[in-house]
């Protein structure tokens, strides 16, 4: 190759971003640069930074999600990196939709924005979250332990979590004699 011969290099292109076909939701997905939406199962699923869920959460409850149905965590301890995922299941009878929410969540950083703001009813979801499985709900209103007693230490739901035959008096339970 010679000096006066130019090499064109050609830019591989991005794919468009997959976004789903019903109005609705391909709404909230374009307000959010970082969600990638799947299918799963036949459900609607948007994978999330955890530090969007907030946004995305009244995102959607402003394009109608009355309901939020569920918030729980998988551990996939030894099985997937990030070691935890947060799960959100909203529900919007208007448009007769349902839409999972899934945003991964590192074990050396647990923390995450509440939605109790959003949605009130997610005040003990959330506590049993912290409680259970270690996620610290940040902007939560009071979050304190919910099935285990205050003095218990871990997270008994971690798969890490040692068994053992402890016996467990539950918060407010009948004392078993």
């Amino acid at each position: 190759m010679t000096d006066d011969q130019v090499v064109e290099v050609q830019e591989e292109e991005t794919p468009p971003r997959t976004l789903p076909d019903q109005a609705v939701l391909r709404a909230v997905a374009e307000q959010f640069d970082d969600i990638e939406w799947i299918l799963s199962s036949g459900q609607d699923v948007f994978i999330l930074p955890k530090d969007l869920v907030l946004d995305v959460v009244q995102a959607a409850k402003d394009a109608g999600f009355e309901l939020l149905a569920d918030l729980t965590v998988t551990d996939y301890f030894r099985g997937r990196s990030p070691r935890f995922e947060l799960v959100i299941n909203l529900l919007s009878m208007q448009h007769r939709l349902r839409l999972r929410l899934r945003a991964p969540v590192p074990v050396d950083d647990v923390q995450v924005p509440s939605v109790v703001g959003v949605y009130p009813g997610a005040n003990f979801y959330e506590r049993e979250a912290f409680d259970l499985f270690g996620l610290v709900f940040d902007g939560h209103p009071d979050l304190t332990r919910i099935l285990m007693p205050d003095e218990w230490e871990g997270h008994p739901l971690r798969k890490d979590f040692g068994m053992g035959s402890v016996p467990v008096q539950f918060k407010d339970s009948h004392q078993v004699q």
